[in-house]
């Protein structure tokens, strides 16, 4: 099946924003009223279509990015809804590498929350194009101006209003589209159309003023509209909607619309504005890889008759179909059973079945094009940031960063039959999400779950006990600190053993430099000419690498260290790859003892919101958490407490905070930084790793 729409007609969107601020409801009503669905699903109740997995209908929340398509005004728009809640990040960061425009979705009480911030930062590094959706103008106390103000405020973004509500709270009825100067009223039946009216008297000055705004803004970021502005004729809304296009695409401003999704208003025009204002693959500049021949850049253009490349971004195992490899498709035209490169890797695969996901739900198709989003079976070697490609002209596209795992689990199997069951199962899941990390801890027998929250830990352990039938004992959880260095040093790794035959020798000399917090790790090869053979420099980086990850003073990964070889000596015999590495392995941990080495902890960013009479109270308790508290800002009648806490203190936040506020306060917390344990805790957490 091919694309039954030209490339210029094709939206790859994803619905982003802070948990609950309504992104699932959104999108169900999206794809209500472009008929894809025929009933509206319901996020409280558990019947949404985005939300398919058990654990996210009991909870109410989005877990994973879920993907589907829909048309409207003769465009194809395919859509990802993706999580809020800040221990799913990875499946936002995953989400924006591969989409070409967002709708960001924001509460119209709440503005703009912490993982807004988050995500909008996400969307930034992307340059993924956005529009905004204020929602739940219905509510008591929703401020569509107050928010936009915090979109530039804390956002640093330049929101463009294209509306303003008609109605505030429990009278919101419709809105004023300001390019077409004209209002809109939403009725409460689903199948009834917006009505269209005279804009009415009261609004008409407020309305021409901000009218006179938007296109003074538009026609600040784009030149052509500016020379109208200037010239001071009246300006046409195909003009006006052209310069909008084109300054959005650019990211110099964002367009505003606001709506209440559970109400069923607005959404008609958030599709229009998804049609006219965000990108087409067309609009994206050409995806940058690295050709792995030549190690040079190479660019590939979307067109259908360019060399077929496509980007792995999710894996999931189907307990119907099997393993499915989620593909943006960048370039080129594929079809079923074609034999295609994994150039990542340098294996070569076989497409089997190609599916078009709605949801949980699949149609099989005979053919992917660019800027298509597919799921694919069959690709048994392929995993998330693969590169897939035409194997007669390879190519390397930018893999997906991924944030590491800030808290731990010990689980142990009841049975001999769960212990023979949990390996599989924990490949599958940490094949699905890259956040999540598995090791054996040999002096305890235990494995050891990583992940990025009590959530995120708590959701994958519901999934071993009802996917994989696994049943194991859960231990309390735990903080992933970090070990790093505070000075320089020059050490020797020395690997020589004499035996019967050949002996085993190598010999290196490193520099460890501490890099600034979040520099990772830095491996620099300054050995001259002679003093190793080249091919045993990897075999040195290995060992490095492989030390810092099991660390040196607690077992933690040492992290934030440059690493130079500067010197060294072989042995035309006993020398090898295995010398070598075990060499290196040795200077660092050497190294690292000698380098005043100190303990890291994470440190998370939280945000808590409080009625008036517990504000004190809260202040009060984040202290005694060694918490710094930075900010405290009055939103609506709510009191928001921003700052940053360590993750070792927060555990079980949620009980105190439900106990000091009687359940009326809320709270958000995501990683930040890392930034070193003060001694006292260090000296325990030391001392509990010697006992």
């Amino acid at each position: 099946m091919t694309r039954a729409l030209p490339l210029e007609r094709v939206r790859n969107i994803g619905i982003i924003a802070h948990i609950d601020a309504g992104k699932t409801t959104v999108t169900e009503m999206v794809l209500y009223h472009t008929g894809r669905t025929y009933k509206v699903g319901q996020v409280d109740e558990g019947t949404a279509v985005m939300d398919w997995m058990e654990q996210e209908r009991e909870r109410g929340i989005t877990i994973t990015m879920a993907a589907t398509s829909c048309e409207w005004a003769d465009h194809q728009i395919n859509i990802i809804d993706t999580p809020g809640h800040v221990d799913f990040t990875a499946e936002v960061e995953r989400s924006l590498r591969v989409l070409d425009g967002g709708v960001v979705v924001f509460d119209a009480l709440a503005g703009v929350e912490s993982q807004s911030e988050t995500v909008w930062h996400q969307a930034d590094s992307y340059r993924v194009p956005r529009i905004c959706f204020i929602n739940k103008m219905d509510r008591i106390g929703a401020d569509y101006f107050g928010t936009i103000e915090m979109i530039k405020d804390r956002l640093r973004a330049n929101p463009v209003p294209l509306q303003i509500p008609l109605g505030a709270e429990a009278s919101f009825k419709g809105v004023i589209d300001l390019i077409e100067e004209r209002a809109w009223v939403f009725p409460e039946s689903r199948d009834e159309e917006p009505v269209e009216i005279p804009i009415p008297e009261e609004y008409q000055e407020i309305a021409a003023d901000y009218r006179e705004k938007l296109i003074e803004q538009v026609a600040d970021n784009d030149e052509a509209l500016m020379h109208s502005y200037i010239e001071g004729g009246v300006i046409a809304v195909p003009e006006i909607k052209a310069a909008l296009r084109r300054a959005t695409l650019s990211i110099r401003v964002v367009p505003v619309l606001c709506g209440s999704a559970v109400r069923n208003k607005g959404i008609q025009p958030v599709l229009d504005a998804i049609v006219n204002y965000l990108p087409s693959p067309l609009d994206i500049p050409p995806v940058q890889g690295i050709d792995p021949k030549t190690g040079k850049d190479s660019f590939r253009e979307a067109s259908d008759n360019a060399p077929f490349a496509a980007l792995a971004f999710k894996i999931v195992s189907d307990p119907f179909v099997g393993r499915l490899v989620y593909l943006r498709v960048y370039s080129g035209t594929v079809r079923t059973g074609s034999q295609v490169l994994n150039s990542a890797r340098e294996q070569k695969e076989r497409l089997g079945r190609l599916l078009q996901m709605h949801a949980n739900r699949r149609e099989e198709v005979d053919e992917i094009s660019c800027g298509g989003i597919v799921a694919v079976v069959g690709l048994k070697n392929t995993f998330t940031g693969d590169t897939i490609c035409d194997p007669a002209k390879p190519v390397v596209l930018e893999a997906i960063k991924f944030p590491q795992p800030v808290i731990s689990v010990a689980i142990e199997p009841n049975t001999k039959a769960d212990q023979d069951r949990i390996g599989d199962a924990l490949r599958k899941l940490a094949d699905e999400d890259p956040t999540f990390k598995t090791r054996y801890d040999q002096d305890t027998g235990q494995t050891i779950l990583s992940g990025m929250g009590e959530l995120h830990l708590d959701i994958i352990v519901d999934r071993l006990v009802r996917e994989y039938n696994v049943n194991a004992k859960i231990g309390k959880p735990q903080v992933s600190y970090r070990e790093t260095i505070t000075e320089s040093v020059r050490v020797e790794g020395n690997f020589v053993k004499q035996t019967g035959g050949h002996g085993q020798y190598g010999n290196v000399w490193l520099e460890l430099e501490p890099m600034e917090r979040g520099g990772g790790f830095e491996f620099v090869n300054k050995i001259p000419g002679g003093a190793i053979p080249k091919q045993y420099i990897p075999a040195v980086e290995r060992g490095v690498k492989e030390a810092l990850e099991s660390g040196v003073i607690a077992g933690y990964p040492v992290i934030d260290v440059r690493v130079i070889a500067f010197d060294g000596s072989y042995h035309q015999v006993d020398s090898s790859d295995m010398a070598f590495k075990m060499a290196g392995a040795i200077g660092l941990r050497k190294g690292v003892r000698k380098a005043n080495p100190v303990l890291l902890e994470p440190i998370m960013k939280l945000e808590v919101a409080t009625p008036k009479e517990f504000l004190g109270d809260i202040i009060g308790d984040l202290n005694a958490m060694r918490a710094r508290v930075e900010a405290v800002e009055l939103r609506a009648w709510t009191h928001i407490v921003r700052g940053y806490v360590p993750l070792a203190e927060s555990f079980g936040y949620a009980t105190d905070l439900r106990s000091i506020s009687q359940g009326r306060a809320t709270y958000s917390m995501e990683f930040h930084h890392y930034q070193e344990v003060p001694k006292e805790q260090a000296e325990e957490i030391l001392a509990k790793v010697r006992s």
